[in-house]
């Protein structure tokens, strides 16, 4: 007769999602997952496969629960514009909390730590990305048509942008205790809206 699970693998997949995101890839080992989820390593691997299979069931959770909040914020009905600021100000101010080191972001951490050499991670974040420039363009180009954007703006250029700023934010952020340097940048980024 099967064994029942003596865990909840939802909560177990959160644990460590929060571990790898501190920590990273790398610098988590299967003794730190055993502890933190609090089960055995057997158990880990029957349910999640190795660490790595953990990892990326670990990034399409973090995904799934991320990105849906910009694909709402970005295709809200009404002026497009405002969601658009609004999403870029939103990374500054999370990025930009004075004197602490942050996270950062999961799939912005990923891209950095394992996305030269892990095709599997490097997919997942360029889904997200996609995904992000695609929402930044439909935003922009409803902006454009509504007269919101100068007509002689290209709203994909602008979506790239965007996206690598907003990239950029959360790098910049993890490291720099100076919140004033993405807010900074932020908004010189905006003013190109104009």
């Amino acid at each position: 007769m099967a064994r029942t699970k003596e865990f909840d693998p939802e909560a177990a997949l959160q644990a460590a999602l929060e571990l790898f995101w501190a920590r990273g890839y790398e610098a988590t080992t299967m003794s730190d997952l055993v502890e933190r989820l609090g089960i055995g390593r057997a158990s880990i691997y029957a349910t999640f496969g190795n660490k790595h299979e953990l990892y990326l069931k670990a990034m399409d959770r973090y995904l799934e629960t991320r990105d849906p909040q910009i694909v709402e914020e970005l295709s809200a009905p009404g002026p497009a514009l405002p969601a658009v600021r609004a999403l870029v100000r939103r990374f500054a101010a999370e990025a930009a909390v004075d004197g602490e080191r942050l996270n950062g972001c999961f799939v912005t951490n990923s891209a950095a730590e394992l996305g030269p050499h892990d095709a599997m991670v490097a997919r997942r974040v360029e889904l997200s990305w996609e995904q992000i420039e695609t929402l930044l363009h439909g935003a922009l180009a409803r902006a454009r048509a509504g007269g919101e954007l100068p007509a002689d703006r290209d709203p994909r250029a602008l979506a790239r942008m965007l996206l690598v700023l907003l990239q950029g934010i959360r790098v910049v952020g993890k490291v720099s205790g100076e919140p004033g340097l993405v807010r900074d940048a932020a908004e010189q980024a905006l003013a190109l809206l104009d």
